[in-house]
């Protein structure tokens, strides 16, 4: 009786929570002033958030490996005002890559989990964010310390800031399409000195040091409904500049909506409007497992400077269906402009599987 009690309780409760009245989220306006360190932590009110930490990194014998950490906030569709501690009011994933052509694809992992019970949360103030045995957080001088435990990585990593934060779009306030609602706030860290070490499955750990990119950002309507997904590449230049640059695409393949940022190694930032900047593939790839076609080689124009942007090895696919539902291809890749060698980055396809949902 005392089971059947239980079940009856749990069963009202889903019931309570799938019945709830959809929440208010917070919208993103171009009038907004991004705070800082307020900033650094999270946004519970808005519906999803990411933290997005991408890195080229050398062993000591001089090695190439690229690296991708990534937590995830969403906000579900439930009752906030909701008592029970088991109550999912917050969701946090994480992603984990390492790309080492030696292997010949990604080694890679995922974790989800509600927030709660101090095994995972993300807290707002300064970043500390947490996916029980994965965490990352800015310390008060800046640095942030990464921490990944994973059957198949490992990684004990500590990003260095060298330079300013990049506000994106209008000084934060970043349009993903026509309408000014479909909007995220978007802060990017380009050139962030790493040091650490990296350990795969089986394999000691070894010292590692590079550069890294992380990007900050929130919304609760960055889509339209008929975008499939997009293209984005952050890259740092090897003269200390900074690159960043998307596509939004329709369910045809059509551009909705492109954006890029430069910033050269004077600091002088130049915006790209969506007319300016245009991704061209110039070479496929076809993943034996999903069978997408991904245009992991690209031309990307901004303005009238060309960027060539290549792969560091062409498998680069991460399937992330035990956790947020997508498979995407996510990969370091290495950048010319104008024709010569001009930085490392890392180039991110979504919606070549299925469209994307955030």
């Amino acid at each position: 009786m005392r089971f059947l009690i239980l079940i009856l309780l749990v069963l009202q409760a889903a019931s309570e929570w799938a019945h709830a009245a959809p929440p208010a989220y917070a919208p993103v306006t171009p009038a907004h002033t991004l705070q800082f360190p307020a900033d650094f932590g999270a946004h519970p009110d808005h519906r999803t958030e990411w933290w997005y930490v991408t890195g080229w990194l050398t062993t000591p014998d001089g090695k190439p490996l690229g690296f991708q950490v990534t937590f995830f906030r969403s906000r579900p569709e439930v009752d906030q005002a909701n008592p029970s501690a088991f109550a999912p009011k917050q969701l946090l994933i994480g992603h984990a890559a390492l790309s080492d052509p030696a292997v010949g694809c990604l080694l890679h992992d995922q974790r989800s989990a509600r927030a709660g019970f101090d095994l995972a949360y993300a807290r707002t103030g300064n970043l500390d964010v947490k996916l029980d045995d994965w965490r990352m957080v800015r310390g008060a001088d800046g640095r942030y310390t990464v921490q990944v435990r994973s059957p198949n990585m490992t990684f004990d990593l500590v990003l260095a800031p060298s330079q300013p934060l990049l506000l994106q779009g209008d000084a934060g306030y970043s349009r993903k399409g026509p309408a000014a609602r479909n909007a995220s706030y978007y802060y990017s860290e380009p050139q962030l000195k790493v040091s650490g070490t990296v350990a795969r499955a089986g394999a000691p750990a070894q010292a590692v040091s590079g550069s890294a990119w992380m990007d900050h950002e929130w919304s609760s309507e960055a889509l339209q409904p008929d975008a499939a997904g997009w293209n984005w590449i952050g890259a740092n230049l090897d003269d200390g500049g900074a690159l960043m640059a998307f596509q939004v695409r329709d369910k045809a393949g059509s551009k909705i909506w492109a954006h890029a940022t430069l910033r050269d190694r004077f600091g002088k930032v130049t915006q790209f409007a969506p007319g300016e900047v245009n991704f061209t593939a110039t070479q496929q790839w076809t993943s034996p497992r999903t069978q997408a076609v991904y245009p992991v080689a690209t031309l990307l124009t901004t303005g009238s400077t060309r960027w060539r942007v290549a792969p560091l090895q062409p498998d680069q696919e991460l399937d992330s269906r035990r956790s947020t539902g997508a498979v995407y291809w996510e990969g370091a890749v290495r950048v010319e402009r104008d024709g010569m060698p001009a930085g490392h980055g890392y180039l991110e396809l979504t919606g070549y599987v299925q469209a994307m949902k955030l």
